[in-house]
């Protein structure tokens, strides 16, 4: 399974937005229904204020990933798959890869994600540590992790 992290152009937006809509839709409109204008507007900042990367499996393109690195940490988010391509293994692969890339440089990684999203597990079970909270989401913090001598 060839997956790569291509940095996403302008052109991709529409995609992008699509891969969100297919992986959050459902989880905002539990909460405050599908306004799509406002969601296309909140995309589109989004897509605008930080670097996007279009995951394709095999070439061809599967979902998004935003990968910020800070100084003082990485932040990870903007993750998500188009829905055949949910509960494969795919994510979990994607975000392994990427944590161990972190813990070679010795980075911390932050995210954020609804509350009422069920992918705090997957977090939780690769060592992001709940540090925050507000009414909608719970923020997490990752240290990185030092190989372990046989």
């Amino acid at each position: 399974m060839k997956i790569e992290l291509v940095a996403a152009l302008e052109s991709d937006t529409d995609f992008a937005f699509e891969a969100k809509r297919q992986a959050m839709g459902p989880h905002i409109t539990t909460k405050w229904g599908w306004d799509e204008s406002f969601q296309r507007n909140l995309h589109k900042q989004r897509y605008s204020e930080k670097p996007w990367f279009i995951i394709h499996l095999e070439s061809k393109p599967i979902g998004t990933v935003s990968i910020h690195e800070l100084p003082e940490h990485t932040r990870f988010g903007e993750f998500y798959l188009l829905d055949e391509y949910r509960d494969k293994g795919i994510g979990t692969q994607i975000l392994k890869t990427f944590l161990e890339e972190c813990d070679e440089k010795s980075q911390c990684v932050v995210l954020e994600f609804l509350k009422w999203n069920p992918v705090g597990t997957l977090y939780k079970r690769y060592g992001f540590e709940v540090t925050s909270e507000n009414d909608i989401h719970y923020f997490m913090k990752r240290k990185p992790h030092t190989p372990t001598k046989a």
